[in-house]
């Protein structure tokens, strides 16, 4: 690399280890099971044991996470559960696994956690994958065509860094506003807010 161009690379990652580190780490840390399963409106979709009743649940473990084929109009509200199940499936571990190495990764195939505790370790597993991938990448690597795995096989790996960093940020924000919602709404939390 020139010593006068910039290290995208580490720019990328930076982008995310700094929202990471800066506002999102602390306060996701003593999630609670109450949080982590908490509906604040009727018919919300979660993260459940097998068997309960969703419109269409997936997963292989003693947990599934609810879905619907079509998606309702207006789509369904969200839990932290769910939207913890959809960041670690759906927005890491199936990148991890289309382009660095990791183990195959669905909806269908991940066996989602049953508790806050589970959620947030497999969060830092995906997370670290993730930004070890990227930084496999280094700056040539952001310039290839990410490929048939994603919808726009043209675009450069640069584009989906700077896409997955969006949506962790996206719904990473959205479960600490739910977290502030729950302390909130329910008296036992005395209302801390992180």
């Amino acid at each position: 690399m020139d010593a006068d161009e910039p290290d995208w690379n580490r720019t990328l990652r930076e982008q995310w280890e700094f929202h990471w580190n800066h506002q999102l780490r602390a306060r996701l840390e003593d999630l609670t099971d109450d949080e982590y399963f908490w509906s604040p409106v009727p018919d919300a979709w979660n993260v459940r044991p097998r068997g309960s009743s969703a419109p269409v649940q997936a997963g292989t473990g003693d947990f599934t996470i609810d879905f619907a084929f079509p998606q309702p109009v207006p789509p369904a509200f969200t839990t932290i559960a769910w939207r913890l199940g959809h960041v670690i499936v759906g927005v890491l571990a199936a990148r991890n696994a289309a382009h660095f190495g990791a183990p195959a990764a669905s909806y269908e195939n991940w066996e989602y956690a049953g508790s806050a505790a589970t959620a947030l370790d497999q969060l830092g597993t995906q997370l670290d994958r993730w930004l070890a991938g990227v930084r496999g990448l280094g700056d040539a690597g952001l310039r290839v065509p990410v490929g048939d795995k994603e919808p726009f096989p043209e675009a450069p790996m640069a584009d989906l860094v700077l896409h997955i960093h969006r949506e962790l940020i996206h719904h990473l924000s959205e479960v600490c506003l739910l977290r502030d919602l729950y302390r909130h709404t329910n008296p036992a939390t005395n209302g801390a807010v992180r």
